[in-house]
């Protein structure tokens, strides 16, 4: 995640979706994991947010966090949708202090129930390497560990040269700890994680309900 992401159209998705999810689910927490990088000047993150359909006071937010560049607002989120959730912004004091990574992907709760939004630059770890753009599979691994049983953990996969089908399938066939469901617009996909099948259904029903709203597709 970068700063120069803040407010573009992927965020529009990002939060539309993710309110409709909590709020489907009827947590009491979005629990936002921002895998911070330093901006690298280029032309990324520069797509408007009403590029991507979603409800106006989701496109006025993310206008709000393309003017201010402030981490501190996403707290707005529910406040602004009307839903009962609150958001948390993991380690948030840490951000940007370079955590070890071990580190950084401990202290999640099992008290409450939460969708776990991890927000790497890129995604998964591909095949061959990986860097500070990068889940670990271990690192999903361990959050799914931490949390309750009827928690989800979302992750965000960028499009990596290959179809969302594909992709989804390699990654599903590389994760041990819980059932998975993917939904993707455009360049991007939500790779939700629920630790069991009857919260993987729900997952399934979140995400058909979304899709007969929004222009995005459903990989179960």
């Amino acid at each position: 995640m970068k700063l120069q992401y803040l407010g573009d159209s992927k965020d529009s998705f990002k939060w539309d979706f993710h309110d409709f999810l909590v709020d489907f689910l009827s947590f009491e927490r979005l629990n936002i994991v921002l895998m911070m990088t330093p901006d690298d000047g280029g032309n990324h993150g520069s797509s408007k947010p009403s590029q991507y359909p979603a409800r106006p006071e989701i496109i006025e937010l993310c206008h709000s966090l393309r003017d201010n560049r402030r981490l501190t607002d996403l707290h707005r989120l529910p406040i602004v949708c009307k839903s009962g959730y609150a958001v948390q912004l993991h380690s948030e004091d840490h951000i940007d202090s370079g955590l070890r990574r071990r580190v950084y992907f401990d202290g999640f709760s099992r008290d409450t129930d939460q969708v776990v939004l991890v927000d790497p630059d890129n995604g998964f770890e591909p095949q061959k390497s990986y860097s500070d753009k990068h889940l670990l599979f271990s690192e999903l691994d361990s959050i799914l560990s931490q949390i309750s049983e009827r928690s989800v953990v979302s992750v965000f996969q960028h499009f990596r040269r290959k179809k969302f089908e594909v992709d989804f399938s390699e990654i599903r066939d590389k994760i041990h700890s819980g059932y998975s469901v993917a939904v993707y617009w455009h360049s991007l996909m939500f790779v939700l994680v629920a630790r069991s099948l009857e919260t993987r259904d729900q997952l399934i029903r979140a995400a058909e309900a979304y899709a007969c709203q929004r222009p995005v597709k459903v990989i179960t």
